[in-house]
């Protein structure tokens, strides 16, 4: 049931609320906040919050900066981890507005909204399971972190090795006082590296929730004394965080991917969908793995997808089908990576989606070898494709695509482009360690 106006007022009297954060993100997916007094509140629910857009990664010019924003009344929080002498902190997750009083074409939330209004006119709505990954490290004497692991811990340890059981205990503990449900919660492969797991829910809502798993993450791990980095590839040989996505679309309340008449259990809409995720993969790329280091995790030998393909039962493709049938029934797009904003890359997803319902794309075959024990003549034979193999080449990939820059609209995808080509030029002008490792006494 949604929550009122008046019903967010009595909860924060009665759980004695003195500051209000309205968050949002900007066009990477980081999140920012404008904090109120209670004493702002009910003004704040009428969406007359103002903010500075041209302060802001990806919105608005000098010229015109006046921003709004508009209070989801359903996503508001207490933290839990906060101290509650002299009032506790809640937290509301906002739309932005322009000066007009119309949705900001550029707000990442109102992009995943527009795309969801989509599939909403052809009767479908998306659900999202997302299973994001992130490293714990330990901070130096200035609390600056470090990329050394506290633990030995390897997938699915218990304690002893796995130092990183409380931290990961007490995010999870969080995360359900702020209303999610926690399905799991383990030591992934690398050391110091975690997973939870939360129920899949709407697509819009699964958003704001990785959105908030990311920030109650951080916060809690910072209590520990410990740095939390949701950064694809942070320590070279070992694998990187990756952030699998299960998708599944519904209609008139059933699983619009099932088909028990189909030897897979797959109706037509659900291959066509995933012939939409793989035919607009590349370009997707740009969005899901959005940064330099996204690209060091797609590399063969890390359980990392790098190759179009799909399979029922074959962990090395893009797109695998988890056992699951009925209600249960999804596809898990494997390369995204918990660097991705998370309502961007489920808009691009779910329009890639889309495209493949409306013009009946063909996945082909399911592949059933090891794609990586194939040899490049093999997969060449087989007609698999790989992922691009760093940002530039994605962000070429995403500018020769019309359905998914459609998705992100003129005003994200001009902002993200730039933002990004910089941040490849950057990376491509310095000098690395390793260069001079390499190079510096041979030449």
């Amino acid at each position: 049931m949604s929550l009122t106006k008046d019903d967010i007022l009595h909860k924060a009297e009665k759980l004695n609320v003195k500051f209000i954060r309205m968050q949002f993100t900007d066009i990477l997916g980081i999140t920012k906040n404008v904090a109120i007094t209670v004493e702002q509140l009910e003004e704040a629910l009428e969406g007359n919050t103002m903010f500075d857009g041209s302060s802001i990664e990806g919105f608005t010019r000098i010229q015109e900066s006046d921003m709004y924003l508009e209070p989801d009344y359903d996503t508001f929080a207490i933290f839990p981890w906060r101290p509650t002498e002299g009032g506790t902190v809640a937290r509301l997750i906002c739309d932005v507005y322009d000066a007009d009083g119309n949705p900001f074409s550029g707000g990442p939330r109102n992009i995943l909204k527009k795309v969801i209004k989509e599939a909403e006119e052809m009767g479908y709505e998306m659900y999202v399971g997302p299973e994001p990954e992130f490293f714990l490290f330990e901070t130096d004497e200035n609390g600056e972190p470090t990329t050394k692991t506290h633990d030995k811990g390897g997938y699915f340890d218990l304690s002893p090795v796995d130092l990183g059981y409380n931290t990961r205990r007490d995010i999870s503990l969080a995360l359900e006082e702020m209303g999610f449900e926690v399905e799991a919660s383990h030591h992934e492969v690398a050391p110091g590296q975690h997973e939870i797991d939360f129920k899949y829910t709407d697509a819009l809502r699964t958003a704001d929730n990785i959105v908030t798993f990311k920030f109650v993450t951080k916060a809690i791990a910072k209590k520990h004394g410990l740095h939390a980095t949701f950064m694809p590839k942070p320590i070279f040989g070992e694998n990187g965080s990756g952030m699998h996505m299960n998708q599944s679309l519904f209609k008139d309340g059933e699983n619009a991917f099932y088909d028990p008449e189909d030897e897979l259990g797959l109706s037509k809409i659900a291959y066509h969908y995933i012939g939409g995720l793989l035919k607009h993969s590349k370009a997707i790329a740009a969005i899901t793995n959005p940064t330099v280091n996204s690209y060091k995790r797609l590399v063969p030998g890390y359980e990392a997808p790098v190759y179009i393909s799909w399979s029922s039962a074959n962990r090395s493709a893009l797109v695998r089908i988890p056992a699951s049938r009925g209600k249960g029934t999804r596809v898990e797009l494997r390369n995204p990576d918990p660097s991705a904003n998370p309502y961007l890359a489920m808009a691009v997803m779910l329009k890639a989606g889309l495209d493949g319902i409306k013009n009946e794309i063909d996945p082909g075959e399911e592949t059933l070898d090891n794609i990586y024990d194939m040899t490049d003549a093999e997969r060449k034979d087989a007609g698999i494709d790989s992922l691009p193999g760093d940002l530039m080449t994605a962000l070429g990939e995403l500018k020769q695509n019309e359905v998914i820059k459609s998705a992100l609209g003129d005003h994200a995808y001009t902002h993200f482009v730039k933002g990004k080509t910089i941040e490849w030029n950057v990376y491509r002008n310095q000098v690395h360690q390793w260069e001079l490792d390499q190079y510096l006494e041979t030449f």
